[in-house]
C-alpha cells in the first residue's frame, strides 16, 4: 500500500471522489432527469467537480478538523 505519509491525501483523494460521485449524481438528476444521456451528463459533471473538491478538501480538510475538535470539546 501507501507510506504512512501519506495518509492524508489518500483520505481526501477518496473523500472528494466518495462525495462528488454522489453529489453529482443527485444533481445531475434532479436538473436533467435520468434517461440514455445520463451517464454522460454525470460523468461530465465528475469531470469538472472532483478536482474543485479534492483542491478544497486538501487546502481545508485540516483546519476543518480542527474546528470540529475545538467545537466538540466539552463532555
Amino acid at each position: 500500500m501507501f507510506p504512512k505519509r501519506y495518509q492524508y491525501r489518500v483520505q481526501a483523494f477518496l473523500m472528494s471522489l466518495v462525495m462528488v460521485t454522489i453529489m453529482t449524481a443527485v444533481v445531475t438528476a434532479m436538473n436533467t432527469g435520468v434517461d440514455s444521456e445520463f451517464p454522460g451528463r454525470w460523468a461530465a459533471a465528475i469531470a469538472v467537480a472532483w478536482p474543485i473538491a479534492f483542491t478544497i478538501i486538501l487546502a481545508f480538510g485540516k483546519r476543518v478538523l480542527q474546528l470540529s475538535m475545538w467545537l466538540c470539546q466539552q463532555d
